[in-house]
């Protein structure tokens, strides 16, 4: 089945090909339409399978013109004019823009004055010394191109969490239709909400193995099957490899926690475990205490768990431990003191400080915004779009009369509605960790987020004094997406968190995590290091349209991989807390 990530990748390929061709304003409007196939709700091929092309015409910034060509890549796998763009740009452009300063319109130059294909085509180019003497380019930019290499032939083998777990909810519910299916559930990196995962796996309980292993097999959304077995099976749904195991269900429990993982969190409680006299495999716990070769077979000893998962951490006296914690960082020892934290939810959420409209980059209006938060029984909202600056994405931020333009209107649209509407701002974090706004447009304002946008090469002792600065600057109420990282894409800043959050807690700067599937920044082990140093998180989702504020659910999972608990996050707090924290 084509996903509605695959149609995405698609146009976005489309918006980077047309962007190498210098073609102005194609490019925005494609990458518009695949924000909004990405976050539609429901499988557009299904529309297109059932002859609902009208349906698919009205997507939001779809139309005529880019709905015929969704319907011709669910119809035949291709699309005609893509190819064309292809054949006339023979370029690797996702491997190529990885690298941190090469765009879709720097990759077209390369190709068009070096012949620049691929990676590989990249390395011999910057190695002969020939990428500094394209204009454009020089020979700091070429040492970037071959210290990014490695960067960007490996992450491009991973799938980003905003894809991937969707498909895997999709997997859930299909299983759960299949009479044979006791129980299931995802394992592995998935089901600890890693940013970025290999393969989506999944664990399902059965005393019919085979009826299991061949509905799945055989499921309509398949569109390979890689290999099948008596107790597993591994297939291709759109571009994500999908790997179902089976067991029976008194051994779901300690499958559950063996296959979820991590592998060190595994080796630190196993470990735990010997030294109390017991065993830990994925067939049970058992009680070895009185066994003289403990590793004679997998099931030597009494068993005394392995139904359930909490039955296998309460064997050795310890709580279940949510799967995010489970990464070796502390979490064994916490639950063994009962200092485990209690874990912030999507409920404890009460607003979102970052979001954009259409006064930007945005795609909608302040009021379809404020309206599609108010639907959520958010308490208060921020519209923050962006400001001038290097980075920003087309060009697209505001002057300071415009911003001042903007309040006014934010203004009207908070005086209808029953939610604290905040007139905010993203500006930017210049190289020297300044911004650029007028004192008129901060006093003006409710909350400004700063990110970096640009300079994203600087050195690790650069980046950390730049970000320190932001966060010093009592302007700033939060410091948006602090490496400026791109999954798969660019690295982003290299930077020393626990001297960033030393000084964000001092000056009572929060530090974001953007929920964003393709920034996730802060990440987990990120934001553990802030509060560990008392720094406050906000997150938001960078919404550009409404339907994108569901991103708020990778940013609560990604803080609770931090450890992050309601009161360390800004917007689960009231409204008139917030409001102080603010000003």
């Amino acid at each position: 089945m084509t996903t509605n990530a695959e149609l995405a990748a698609r146009f976005e390929e489309f918006a980077d090909l047309l962007e190498a061709d210098d073609v102005e304003y194609k490019p925005r409007a494609y990458r518009r339409a695949a924000e909004n196939i990405r976050a539609f709700p429901s499988p557009i091929a299904d529309r297109v399978e059932a002859g609902d092309h009208e349906a698919v015409e009205n997507i939001e910034g779809v139309g005529d013109a880019i709905s015929s060509k969704i319907i011709e890549y669910v119809e035949t796998g291709d699309i005609d004019e893509l190819e064309e763009l292809r054949a006339e740009l023979p370029i690797d452009m996702a491997d190529l823009t990885r690298i941190e300063g090469i765009g879709p319109k720097t990759a077209g130059k390369l190709y068009r004055e070096l012949g620049v294909q691929t990676l590989d085509d990249l390395e011999a180019a910057a190695e002969a010394g020939e990428v500094r003497n394209v204009k454009g380019f020089g020979p700091k930019t070429e040492e970037n191109i071959l210290e990014n290499l490695e960067f960007a032939r490996t992450v491009g083998q991973r799938q980003l969490l905003g894809e991937a777990r969707p498909l895997a909810d999709d997997v859930l519910a299909f299983l759960e239709s299949i009479d044979a299916v006791e129980r299931s559930e995802v394992a592995g990196s998935i089901r600890r909400w890693r940013e970025t995962i290999g393969d989506v796996d999944v664990l399902a309980s059965t005393t019919d193995n085979e009826a299991v292993i061949e509905a799945f097999v055989g499921w309509d959304s398949v569109d390979d099957e890689i290999e099948s077995g008596p107790e597993k099976a591994s297939v291709r749904v759109g571009e994500i490899r999908v790997d179902l195991r089976v067991v029976v269900p008194e051994e779901f429990g300690s499958a559950l926690q063996y296959f979820t993982g991590s592998k060190d969190h595994n080796v630190s409680l196993r470990n735990y475990a010997i030294d109390r006299g017991m065993k830990l495999n994925e067939y049970g716990a058992f009680d070895v205490s009185e066994i003289d070769d403990p590793d004679a077979g997998q099931r030597v000893g009494e068993r005394v768990a392995g139904e359930t998962e909490e039955g296998m951490y309460n064997a050795l006296g310890l709580p279940w431990m949510p799967p995010e914690l489970r990464e070796n960082r502390g979490e064994i020892a916490a639950a063994e003191n009962g200092d485990l934290p209690d874990l912030i939810t999507r409920d404890d959420v009460r607003g979102d400080l970052h979001t954009h409209t259409e006064w930007s980059d945005g795609n909608t209006t302040i009021s379809q915004m404020v309206e599609a938060a108010a639907e959520r029984g958010y308490d208060y909202y921020g519209i923050a779009d962006h400001a001038e600056g290097p980075g920003v994405v087309g060009g697209m931020g505001l002057s300071d009369e415009e911003i001042l333009e903007q309040v006014d209107a934010i203004r009207d649209v908070d005086a209808e509605t029953d939610i604290e509407v905040f007139a905010g701002i993203e500006a930017n974090v210049n190289a020297d960790g300044k911004i650029s706004l007028s004192d008129e447009v901060i006093d003006a304002l409710d909350v400004i987020i700063a990110s970096p946008h640009s300079a994203l090469d600087q050195d690790a002792e650069t980046a950390t004094g730049r970000l320190v600065r932001a966060v010093e600057n009592p302007a700033i109420d939060v410091l948006g997406h602090p490496s400026g990282r791109l999954l798969n894409q660019r690295s982003g800043l290299d930077y020393d968190v626990t001297a960033l959050a030393r000084a964000a807690a001092e000056h009572e700067t929060a530090l974001e995590v953007n929920s964003d599937p393709r920034r996730l920044d802060l990440w987990g082990s990120a934001v553990q290091a802030a509060l560990e140093e008392g720094a406050k998180i906000a997150i938001d989702t960078d919404s550009h349209q409404p339907s994108t504020l569901e991103y708020i659910r990778w940013g609560v999972h990604t803080a609770r991989r931090g450890w992050a608990e309601p009161d360390d996050v800004i917007n689960t707090w009231d409204e008139e807390r917030i409001i102080e924290f603010l000003h």
